[in-house]
């Protein structure tokens, strides 16, 4: 038997499934389907989901687990404080994640698209569910929106609207509550509108656009606006494990019954009853192989596994799987030199990233000499440079931070406070005198060591130069 090794036409990858040869969208009805994997999908979303609800609630130490107020420079991530001086941790973070993106993605393909994207969990597990429970399955949905505007279709679009701008309110609050945090929300909703006039538009015109997202874009995000999509076409290669059609053993596609003229033909486990492309929220026919489109649902594997147990065929026609595995006939290959490479790397940054956080002092402390001023003389002994600090206390408990010059013979003459003490995440900007024995200069620039102690115990050690006369 001649079998085919995948689409003759590859036509179909010159444009979006969503998109007809005049430029005009193409709306997508997906058949509601559940299954295995559909229920596993399920049970994340609703994890994710109830971790994002209650998440700017949980406090640790009295500080949120999470908020992102970039207007006041706050950063609380698992309950750990963190400040623009730590810009070095977020670089490292930065591309550590960047490499575990690439990793996962080289591996099991758009696997986060599929199970832990905001926009794929919002909008198959919230909106959608919402909309078969008012609208009905797509047949429905469809005849639906063809017929005119008749006082049912009026009521159902209503409300199916109506719900999802208030699902899209809440929302809005939530992710704001991760800026500025859940009590200074509650206290801007308790309060009245005309005291926070311009912030209430605001947060209605957010509203509105995320509403406009789940009601009107949906699939359009994932294919035409998430650069993560055009990203994926050169992180895959042919060892990567993503959901994929077995064309070795549903080609060539027939169905179960031979009709008249077929009686010598020898057809695959595929019975071309499209029920895999009827479920994709994407509009792809996942027969045709890999495709940017594709998000990794798993809904045209729990609609084919569906058909394969009622004719009593093998399931797994649609499955997680590698191009090789489905050509060579062996089991998938997680472990590749490349996947291994990307391993090493990502390991490497994630205990370097530990270290960093594990070591972080408890102070930020920046010293540098003022700008502008000059060699000052006190007398015919000693001379003096004013100098500008910064200290930021890290921790959540009160500290006392004292500055002493190390390796030279002279002092520090603070400006003002004598002992810094900092409160929790308080931040203190001073200046202070270095005032050095002229005997110690050792031309225009002499090297300086002020040593930062806290509580007593010294903590760092700063260099700076001293400019002499």
């Amino acid at each position: 038997m001649s079998v085919k090794k995948g689409p003759k036409d590859e036509s179909f990858r010159d444009h979006l499934a969503t998109v007809d040869e005049k430029g005009r969208r193409i709306w997508v009805y997906p058949k509601k389907q559940k299954g295995k994997y559909y229920w596993r999908r399920t049970i994340v979303a609703a994890i994710l989901l109830i971790i994002f609800l209650v998440g700017p609630f949980i406090k640790v130490h009295g500080d949120p687990l999470m908020l992102f107020d970039v207007l006041h420079k706050q950063f609380f991530i698992f309950g750990v404080p963190f400040t623009p001086d730590d810009n070095f941790l977020f670089a490292v973070a930065m591309i550590t994640m960047v490499v575990v993106i690439v990793l996962f993605t080289a591996v099991f393909g758009r696997l986060f698209c599929g199970w832990v994207c905001p926009q794929t969990i919002f909008m198959e597990h919230v909106f959608r569910r919402i909309e078969y429970a008012i609208e009905g399955d797509a047949n429905q949905m469809r005849r639906l929106d063809k017929s005119p505007w008749t006082k049912e279709k009026i009521w159902k679009k209503g409300l199916k609207w109506t719900i999802f701008y208030l699902i899209s309110l809440i929302v809005a609050h939530y992710f704001l509550a991760y800026v500025i945090g859940a009590d200074k929300v509650l206290q801007l909703i308790r309060e009245p509108v005309s005291a926070h006039l311009g912030g209430f538009i605001a947060m209605l015109i957010f509203s509105f656009v995320f509403f406009m997202v789940f009601a009107n874009l949906r699939e359009q995000v994932c294919t035409t606006i998430c650069p993560y999509g055009r990203l994926q076409g050169v992180m895959l290669d042919k060892n990567s494990i993503v959901v994929s059609y077995d064309f070795e053993r549903g080609e060539p596609r027939g169905p179960i019954k031979k009709k008249k003229g077929q009686e010598d033909q020898e057809f695959g486990d595929c019975i071309d009853c499209e029920l895999c492309v009827k479920v994709c929220p994407t509009g792809i026919d996942i027969r045709n192989g890999t495709q940017l489109e594709c998000i990794n649902c798993t809904l045209c594997m729990d609609a084919c596994d569906s058909i394969m147990e009622k004719v009593h065929r093998p399931k797994g026609l649609i499955r997680y799987a590698s191009y090789n595995s489905i050509v060579n006939h062996q089991p998938n290959r997680v472990f590749t030199p490349r996947s291994i490479a990307y391993t090493v790397v990502m390991v490497a940054l994630l205990g370097f990233l530990g270290f960093l956080v594990a070591n972080r002092g408890q102070v930020n402390a920046k010293i540098q000499r003022a700008r502008g001023t000059i060699y000052m003389e006190v007398d015919e002994d000693y001379g003096k440079d004013l100098f500008n600090y910064q200290i930021k206390n890290n921790t959540r408990k009160p500290l006392t931070v004292d500055l002493k010059l190390l390796n030279k013979d002279g002092r520090l003459e603070m400006v003002g406070l004598q002992h810094l003490d900092l409160q929790p995440k308080q931040r203190i900007d001073g200046s202070f005198f270095v005032v050095l024995n002229k005997k110690e200069l050792t031309g225009r620039n002499t090297p300086i060591e002020i040593g930062v102690f806290v509580n007593g115990k010294q903590a760092e050690v700063i260099k700076s130069q001293f400019l002499g006369p």
